[in-house]
């Protein structure tokens, strides 16, 4: 939440290129959405892909992307809300659960073995 706050005039020293805003929110989510992942596994001791998890990361992470878009339109006037921003937060999102998908299931056929 503080990464989507600050105000765009304090990255003026970071070199930029056209697009860089639309790579950090894809980014900023795929670790979001894998960190979600890793704390329900950890939480629920899980070995195996879960549908339950998948659902509930999913919806976590599109209204944790929908508040910070909103948050932007409405109080972080300084920032601009865009349905580009939500755009890439739901690729980041998707990026998360193809991850978590396809380690997990190479993790079950190593163990497996």
């Amino acid at each position: 939440m503080v990464l989507c706050s600050i105000p765009s005039e304090n990255t003026d020293s970071i070199p930029k290129f056209p697009g860089i805003d639309k790579l950090v929110h894809t980014g900023f989510f795929f670790v979001f959405t894998v960190l979600l992942y890793y704390g329900a596994i950890r939480k629920t001791g899980t070995s195996k892909p879960s549908w339950n998890i998948s659902i509930r990361v999913v919806m976590v992470s599109s209204l944790f992307a929908l508040l910070t878009e909103y948050l932007q339109w409405k109080i972080f006037t300084y920032r601009s809300a865009e349905a580009w921003d939500l755009f890439a937060d739901t690729v980041g999102t998707g990026m998360g659960v193809f991850a978590y998908l396809l380690l997990h299931n190479t993790y079950r056929t190593q163990v497996s073995k």
